[in-house]
């Protein structure tokens, strides 16, 4: 079941403490609108009622998707006890295979549920990401060099015709920008994953994000 709480959050413009709803836990299958509200952002904005600021509620939550086994810990601090971690996870193997997962901000989150409701593996995909960038920067060499330190994040699947291809965006000059991927650039990351399995984290509640790609490509 989601599980609601009420915290006290300071207006970001001015300073009036607020009292509002935080999520500790969001279950898709009993409440499938709070899926949507997450999707769209709208889940963690809350707004003031003494100036109408609109604020970024910064708080740990515990997605599940029953219907596709995924669990997703979004921990802005920090980790959790590792006695809690396997708690949960031995939850989740009495209910079948899951899908364990940790990010640390609202955004991530977001781009993990994008990324598993498309079908897609997010191991292949961050390979996919590393890729991509090295190819860009091996065809425009020191122009392109910045770009291997933005952040690109999944943003859909796109098909026109016999074309299939991701949609990754990114941020530049202060808007988001848009890069098309050939799909068989994915395929091939899903290959690189097959032949190194060892490469897959063996902890709990991994984090498969830039940080986790640095580790394994040297």
């Amino acid at each position: 079941m989601s599980i609601t709480a009420e915290a006290i959050a300071p207006c970001s413009k001015c300073g009036t403490q607020n009292r509002i709803t935080v999520y500790r836990s969001i279950n898709t299958s009993e409440n499938p609108e709070l899926k949507d509200r997450l999707k769209n952002g709208s889940l963690f904005i809350w707004e003031c009622p003494h100036c109408g600021q609109k604020n970024l509620a910064k708080y740990e939550t515990l997605y599940h998707d029953p219907a596709s086994r995924l669990m997703i810990w979004l921990l802005p601090e920090g980790d959790l006890p590792e006695s809690q971690m396997q708690a949960i996870a031995n939850h989740t193997k009495a209910m079948g295979d899951y899908v364990l997962r940790r990010v640390k901000d609202t955004g991530a989150l977001i781009e993990k549920i994008l990324i598993f409701d498309a079908g897609l593996d997010d191991m292949a995909l961050e390979i996919c990401k590393y890729v991509t960038k090295m190819e860009l920067v091996s065809k425009n060499g020191p122009a392109a060099e910045s770009i291997a330190g933005v952040p690109f994040h999944f943003h859909r699947i796109e098909e026109t015709g016999e074309t299939k291809h991701i949609v990754f965006i990114y941020p530049s000059d202060g808007r988001m920008m848009s890069l098309n991927v050939g799909f068989n650039v994915y395929e091939d990351s899903l290959g690189i994953l097959s032949r190194n399995p060892d490469i897959a984290p063996k902890g709990l509640f991994p984090k498969i994000d830039q940080e986790w790609i640095a580790t394994i490509i040297k």
